[in-house]
């Protein structure tokens, strides 16, 4: 622990076989007291290694994808009575590294919620390989989530993120089991009037690197667009949504 703080480090995990150990051996040590991996039906040998490796593991008998996995992630970490949850993508596109730059925001209780930003430096997100179509998208969703929500976030779409335990006792059930999820998050702390900081950090695409592809993240790009019509009705009260509505904004 931390200033008294319990951290644990959640890795959702998708046919991460070939890069998980680079992950943990890049993670600083003494920096968490437990590291858990949630593995979301992997065809390939991630379940063994992350055994192997020591680390706590769950496993989803159905792929239930990337929001379902954070899901059990969440549910898990607070199970372990944790203060901070990290979460690290074991695809090693985010540099685990940059981990005591997110969690110290949080042990010294300046925000919620701690983000890894690749466009903090947006030339360090081409420089990194960041295909340049995508690094267009991210930069027109943002600017878009940040008028609705009336936020000035450099970026909504990174995954490399902490989260103190009140955000994670937010009704995260009832988002989105899709990539949509992060986002749906954001709009939940926005409600809650939680605090979000960033810090800058540098990112990797390579081919053992997971990412959606055109196709999929057009359909990513259409569910942020129906998260914020939910958000913008829910806000002026045409319509409630439980996973707004159900928020303590006390």
């Amino acid at each position: 622990m931390i200033n008294n703080k319990k951290i644990v480090i959640v890795l959702p995990a998708y046919n991460a076989a070939m890069t998980l150990k680079k992950t943990i051996n890049a993670i600083p040590k003494g920096i968490s007291d437990e590291i858990i991996l949630v593995d979301d039906a992997s065809s390939d040998e991630t379940v063994k290694i992350a055994k192997d490796l020591g680390l706590k593991v769950f496993v989803h008998s159905k792929n239930r994808g990337y929001g379902g996995n954070q899901k059990t992630c969440y549910k898990e970490a607070l199970g372990l009575r944790a203060d901070i949850a990290v979460m690290v993508h074991p695809d090693f596109q985010y540099d685990p590294t940059f981990i005591p730059g997110l969690v110290m925001p949080l042990i010294n209780d300046e925000c919620d919620a701690v983000f890894g930003s690749r466009m903090k430096d947006p030339k360090a997100a081409l420089n990194g390989g960041m295909p340049y179509w995508k690094f267009v998208a991210n930069i027109f969703l943002t600017k878009l989530e940040n008028f609705v929500l009336r936020s000035d976030l450099s970026e909504y779409h990174s995954g490399f993120r902490a989260y103190s335990k009140k955000v994670m006792q937010l009704p995260l059930q009832l988002n989105s089991d899709d990539f949509v999820f992060d986002s749906e998050i954001i709009a939940q702390m926005n409600i809650a009037g939680m605090k979000i900081k960033e810090i800058p950090i540098s990112t990797k695409y390579f081919p053992e690197a997971s990412q959606i592809g055109f196709k999929r993240s057009v359909e990513y790009g259409f569910g942020i667009l129906n998260m914020l019509r939910k958000y913008l009705f829910f806000r002026v009260g045409i319509k409630k949504y439980p996973q707004f509505d159900l928020i303590d904004r006390e």
